[in-house]
């Protein structure tokens, strides 16, 4: 595997792997070089595979996030992992660092979303928008530190840019977000959000997959962890 890339889960079906922070997950405006593109090379390489490799997408995330990633090697496993994610049924816990703390220890936060596709931004509307989707997760305070939080976070439903705005909406935005709590963070600031457990029903066999991803021991993630 790439020396950089760290293999989570593999078998003839799955690949889940830890997305390093400021690759895109596929071929953007940017032109820089797609975490896909990368698994594809890869994976051809290390089966010294002929012609094109199946690899499949089946969720995302943000560019400067890193964390659990899946892809399905086949396309019945493609297939079956949309239906658990449409079913809501593929479980995804993150790791937040947030500037101060939450009211309540625990809660759900629930917001109408709406994404302005041109300017790739995320607005919080009233749920009368017509272009608004219902956006759920579950948070809890994991640990406090120096005017930080570490949370746990469940997400519910996978809007772009969900945790992002609706930890931003209930006045705690992601440490290092320039989208989304601009007034705080400067530009160069790494974002604090990590993909940090993953567990979803196998394809083809009757069992769960669950992997864990930590994020890296440094600065803003180290006092919040050792707190």
């Amino acid at each position: 595997m790439m020396a950089d890339i760290k293999i989570l889960y593999e078998d003839n079906h799955l690949l889940i792997v830890e997305k390093p922070v400021n690759i895109p997950v596929q071929a953007d405006s940017s032109g820089d070089k797609d975490f896909l593109t990368m698994l594809k090379e890869d994976i051809k390489m290390r089966y010294n595979k002929p012609g094109n490799v199946y690899l499949a997408l089946v969720h995302r995330l943000d560019r400067p996030v890193g964390g659990v990633m899946l892809f399905a090697k086949t396309s019945k496993a493609a297939s079956r992992i949309s239906n658990e994610i449409r079913k809501q049924a593929m479980e995804r816990k993150y790791l937040a660092v947030v500037e101060g703390t939450p009211k309540k220890k625990s809660g759900e936060l629930n917001h109408f979303l709406y994404k302005d596709k041109e300017k790739n931004i995320v607005h919080a509307v009233g749920k009368n928008h017509p272009q608004a989707k219902r956006a759920i997760l579950h948070y809890e305070v994991v640990a406090t530190s120096k005017g930080f939080s570490l949370l746990s976070v469940e997400l519910y439903t996978g809007r772009p840019h969900q945790i992002r705005v609706q930890l931003a909406e209930n006045g705690t935005p992601l440490y290092g977000d320039q989208k989304y709590g601009s007034k705080n963070n400067q530009p160069g600031m790494q974002i604090a959000l990590w993909a940090h457990q993953l567990t979803v029903k196998h394809p083809t066999k009757d069992e769960q997959v669950h992997v864990v991803s930590e994020p890296p021991y440094v600065y803003p993630w180290k006092p919040l962890l050792e707190a």
